[in-house]
C-alpha cells in the first residue's frame, strides 16, 4: 500500500447517450436509462481508483462554496473518499456534459466557473507531504504550487496534462518541466504520435510517459529501460461508454508501478483495469480490487504479447 497526495479538477458529469455524434437536431428527444449524473473529473476518478487498490490517499480538489461533498460518497459505494482536503472555496463547482454514441464518438462540453483563480490553502498539504510516496497533480492552475512542494522534498511526481494544444504548450512548462512521469491523451495532439512523444522527451526529459489511445491503446516511454512501445487496447468486456478510461489506466500503472517496478506489468494491469471500467457508466463506475484484477488478469483475460515496440 502506498500513499499519494492527488489534486486536480472534480466536476459534476452528465453523460448522454445519444444515436449519433454529430447531433442532428430535434426539438424533443426520449430516452429510457439514457442520463447518467455524478461527481468525477480528474482528481476524483484517480483518487478513487487507487483507493478501490488499496492504497491511501489525500484527495485535494477545489469545489463550489454551497457543494454538498456527500455526492463524492455515495451510499451504494463500498469505497470511501476522506473529504477533509476538498476545499469548497469557488463560486460553483465546474460542471461537464459528454454526449456519446455506439460508435465510441464523443462530444463534451465543460465549464470551468472560476476555477483559474481558485486559490488552493496550501498550509493543508505541507503537513501530509512528507508521507506521500508520490504527488500525482493535473494541470489545473491551483496546482501548480504543488509542484515546489513535491520537488522540496524530493517526491516523485506525476502529472496528467488535460487537453494538450501546442498553442497552449508555454502554459503548462512548469508541470512538464517537474514531472517524472506525464499522461497525454491524443484527442486533442494532431501530430504523429511517436514524433510528438520524442519531442517532449527532447524538450523535458521525463523519466516516462504516456500516451492514451482511446480504443488504439497507448504509446508508453521509459527512459531507463529503452522502451518505446505501443500496446494494444484489451477487451475484457463489452463496452458501456470511454468515459473514464484514461484516468483508470493512469491510476493502475501508477499503483502496479510502484508496487513492482516493472513497468511492463503495469502498462498489462492497467490495459486491463481499464478495459473493465469502460464497461460500466460513469467515470467513477467499475473500478476493481487488486485481487480482483489479479483474478481476471490469471484466469480469463492475459493481455501479455500485446507489445509491439518502434524500432529506435
Amino acid at each position: 500500500m502506498f500513499n499519494y497526495v492527488v489534486a486536480g479538477i472534480t466536476q459534476i458529469e452528465t453523460i448522454i447517450k445519444v444515436d449519433n455524434i454529430p447531433i442532428a437536431y430535434q426539438p424533443c428527444t426520449e430516452a429510457n436509462d439514457a442520463i447518467y449524473n455524478s461527481a468525477g473529473g480528474d482528481a476524483f476518478n484517480m483518487s478513487l481508483a487507487l483507493k478501490w487498490l488499496g492504497d491511501e490517499v489525500k484527495f485535494m480538489t477545489v469545489v463550489g462554496e454551497k457543494q454538498d461533498l456527500s455526492i463524492f460518497n455515495p451510499d451504494d459505494r463500498e469505497v470511501t473518499l476522506d473529504t477533509e482536503y476538498v476545499m469548497p472555496i469557488m463560486k460553483e463547482t465546474p460542471i461537464e456534459v459528454m454526449f456519446y454514441d455506439d460508435r465510441r464518438k464523443q462530444q463534451v462540453f465543460g465549464d470551468l466557473k472560476d476555477i483559474r483563480s481558485a486559490v488552493y490553502d496550501m498550509s493543508k498539504v505541507e503537513p501530509v507531504a512528507d508521507a506521500a510516496d508520490m504527488f500525482i497533480l493535473t494541470n489545473a492552475n491551483f496546482c501548480r504550487p504543488f509542484i515546489k512542494l513535491a520537488k522540496d522534498r524530493n517526491k516523485k511526481l506525476a502529472v496528467k496534462i488535460h487537453n494538450f494544444r501546442r498553442d497552449k504548450e508555454i502554459y503548462n512548462a512548469d508541470f512538464l518541466e517537474n514531472a517524472d512521469i506525464l499522461y497525454f491523451t491524443d484527442n486533442s495532439i494532431r501530430e504523429e504520435p511517436f514524433s510528438f512523444i520524442q519531442d517532449m522527451v527532447d524538450k523535458y526529459q521525463p523519466d516516462m510517459i504516456i500516451l492514451g489511445q482511446g480504443e488504439n491503446g497507448i504509446i508508453f516511454y521509459d527512459k531507463f529501460r529503452d522502451i518505446k512501445a505501443h500496446y494494444d487496447a484489451v477487451a475484457s468486456s463489452k463496452i458501456v461508454n470511454l468515459a473514464g478510461g484514461d484516468n483508470a489506466f493512469f491510476a493502475c500503472f501508477i499503483h502496479y508501478f510502484m508496487k513492482t517496478k516493472d513497468p511492463r506489468m503495469a502498462v498489462h494491469k492497467a490495459l486491463l483495469f481499464c478495459s473493465h471500467k469502460i464497461g460500466f457508466m460513469g467515470t467513477s463506475n467499475g473500478f476493481m480490487t487488486e485481487d480482483q484484477l489479479d483474478h481476471w488478469d490469471e484466469l480469463v483475460w492475459d493481455p501479455r504479447g500485446t507489445e509491439n515496440t518502434q524500432s529506435k
